[in-house]
């Protein structure tokens, strides 16, 4: 009876051996728009080896298994010995050779490599987000290093390798890759830096060393960290390698992992620096801030890029699934309603997509005209395309009904690391204050930022509405810092409506303005107003065509 009972029929297949980035339309168009003509059909292909082996089942199987074994601290060996150490399975090891090798880490040393990193981070992360983590502070630590441009000399070279080598059995200068970690926040401080506890006492050889601790050190198996501690002259940013160039370990206690609701396969620790833990100045002293503050916004980027990612393939389960459930008399993706939904979403992903190849393309212009877009621009995409990651991914879950609750799916995984990056490198209310504080102190920031909307200007009434509104905004300074959020999204919006109406396909702009700009959409998604244009959202967000 089992047997005849047990027939498996009108569920979807796995959505494997696909290609994550030839599927993605506006990630391709990005790349169409913001790479050179001579390059871009060497990056096309370079991005479609990445995209299908996202696609590829070897690789969603890295995915998982690297979530359901987590890494363990290995405090000591057998002997009793110190050793402070992360264990991780064999799956994560492998993300992370392909994320390495594929250029996650490295932006810094090819033509268009701003653009073409970000396209690579999208379409890899959306395998397994948490070793993006990593990857992420090894790219960004570049342009912090380069304040001490002998350290730069030693560490660059490393940290933009192709080559991941695991381990701290030698100094990294003898390997064959260098992967950077940073360690900030403290427990009295949190974002509030300057409250830093961490003393740092200058050496007779040049060197400090260091007491204190660190509340959140992610990636604690990392080679190198960049740290903040109080020297004689104030908050100054510190090199500080777990293995020293003689080849001893240097002092990094490791006190325990956090349990954490997502990036299960990442492991975020609190350490702690006994004064004979050694580091190297990097910048002026109490500079710190200023120093590091490089870093940090190459890592907001990547918190826009990996949002957009986890949204994308959200997007990408929801309509695969709706192409081969049928409900109802026929495929969920016929249906009125769902398709409204998935249009909804896609248009979600869509602007994020895009917003995010922008400002890696304004890192590519590195022009003191891109550079003040991206002062305004960086803040208020990180406010709200992070904030925008986790509705999208529970609607999407949705669509799979009861099987995307379940864990199975892989929905769920994605939902609990939805709301990382809205916190990491800043939760929202900083984001939002730091906007404000560019618009004051910077204005020719927002004058960059207007120069950009002006691009788009009488394009479409709705856009031009809107940024008017955002202006009026502006000019009313009584209680700004409390309608703060509010000033940060519109602008964050104006942006994403202003690239889309220059960029994307009609259909994607024109419901983007209605139901963004123009007021005319539900506090839900699939509430986007009728039109014709939204079978064509939906066709173009299909993760398999042909």
């Amino acid at each position: 009876m089992a047997a005849s009972t047990h027939t498996v029929t009108n569920q979807a297949p796995p959505l494997v051996e696909y290609d994550a980035y030839e599927a993605d339309a506006a990630l391709r168009a990005g790349i169409d728009r913001h790479v050179a003509p001579e390059r871009r059909a060497e990056v096309h292909a370079e991005l479609g080896v990445l995209g299908r082996r996202a696609g590829s089942a070897e690789a969603q199987e890295w995915g998982r298994q690297a979530n359901e074994n987590e890494p363990v601290l290995r405090t000591h060996d057998r002997y009793g010995n110190r050793i402070d150490e992360v264990e991780f399975h064999p799956a994560w090891h492998h993300l992370m050779e392909q994320g390495v090798a594929g250029g996650l880490a490295d932006a810094w040393s090819r033509p268009d490599g701003h653009v073409r990193r970000a396209a690579a981070f999208h379409v890899w992360t959306q395998v397994e987000p948490g070793h993006g983590c990593p990857l992420s502070m090894t790219h960004a630590a570049v342009p912090a290093l380069r304040a001490q441009p002998d350290l730069a000399a030693v560490w660059e070279p490393l940290l933009t390798s192709r080559s991941y080598e695991f381990g701290l059995g030698k100094p990294a200068a003898r390997k064959a890759g260098a992967i950077a970690g940073m360690g900030m926040t403290e427990k009295q401080g949190g974002s509030d830096v300057r409250a830093n506890t961490t003393q740092a006492e200058a050496l007779a050889d040049g060197s400090y060393a260091l007491t204190g601790h660190k509340w959140f050190c992610s990636a604690p198996m990392s080679d190198v960290f960049l740290v903040l501690a109080q020297a004689p002259g104030g908050l100054t940013c510190f090199l500080l390698p777990r293995v020293l160039p003689d080849g001893t370990r240097n002092t990094f206690r490791i006190q325990r992992l956090k349990d954490k609701l997502g990036n299960r396969a990442n492991a975020s620790s609190e350490v702690e620096f006994d004064g004979t833990t050694i580091g190297w100045r990097v910048g002026e002293e109490g500079r710190g801030v200023r120093t590091i503050i490089g870093m940090v916004a190459a890592t907001r980027v990547d918190c826009v890029i990996g949002s957009s990612a986890l949204m994308r393939q959200a997007l990408t389960q929801a309509v695969h699934h709706a192409e081969h459930r049928s409900a109802f008399g026929g495929p969920l993706i016929d249906k009125p309603l769902m398709r409204n939904v998935l249009a909804d979403l896609a248009l979600e992903s869509e602007a994020a997509t895009t917003l995010a190849l922008r400002l890696a393309a304004a890192h590519d212009e590195d022009s003191d005209s891109a550079r003040a877009f991206l002062r305004l621009a960086v803040p208020a995409a990180k406010y709200y395309v992070t904030k925008r990651c986790t509705p999208t991914v529970a609607e999407a879950l949705e669509c799979l009904g009861g099987n995307g609750y379940v864990e199975e799916s892989g929905m769920p995984r994605l939902l609990r690391e939805s709301p990382l990056n809205s916190i990491w490198e800043g939760s929202g209310n900083v984001q939002a204050l730091d906007v404000l504080r560019a618009m004051q102190r910077e204005p020719g920031a927002l004058d960059a930022v207007l120069t950009e909307l002006g691009e788009a200007r009488g394009a479409d009434h709705r856009l031009d509405a809107a940024v008017k509104d955002f202006l009026t905004e502006l000019s009313d300074l009584d209680a700004i810092e409390a309608r703060a959020r509010r000033v940060v999204e519109r602008l964050a919006l104006v942006i994403q409506g202003s690239l889309l109406v220059r960029h994307a396909p009609a259909e994607v702009a024109d419901a983007f303005c209605a139901s963004r700009l123009g007021g005319d959409w539900g506090h839900a998604f699939g509430t986007l107003p009728p039109s014709g244009g939204l079978d064509a959202i939906v066709e173009r967000a299909r993760p398999v065509r042909g």
